[in-house]
């Protein structure tokens, strides 16, 4: 299971798991309410954080493959430079 498939079902578990809990708490009505509408906001909160924690690490990788690639072009750049300057002093 990949990390973005767990780190979903860990939130959606623990959302299922609160909400279960506030629904069978023995309050009234608008206080059940109240608590569902914070576990909501918490969630939220929560989902969002990871969301960006995730996207951040995307980001962060994303910008090291292209340095990556930018040096393997470089050093590409370089060995076709001096195979050309080597072709020229063998051939001149």
């Amino acid at each position: 299971m990949g990390s973005k498939k767990l780190l979903t079902a860990v939130l959606l578990g623990a959302a299922a798991g609160a909400v279960l809990g506030i629904l069978f708490a023995p309050d009234k009505g608008s206080e059940t309410r109240k608590k569902i509408s914070k576990k909501t906001g918490d969630l939220s909160d929560s989902l969002r954080d990871k969301f960006n924690e995730f996207g951040e690490a995307i980001a962060d990788k994303f910008d090291s493959i292209r340095g990556e690639a930018n040096e393997i072009m470089e050093k590409g750049k370089d060995k076709a430079q001096n195979l050309k300057d080597e072709a020229k002093r063998n051939f001149a």
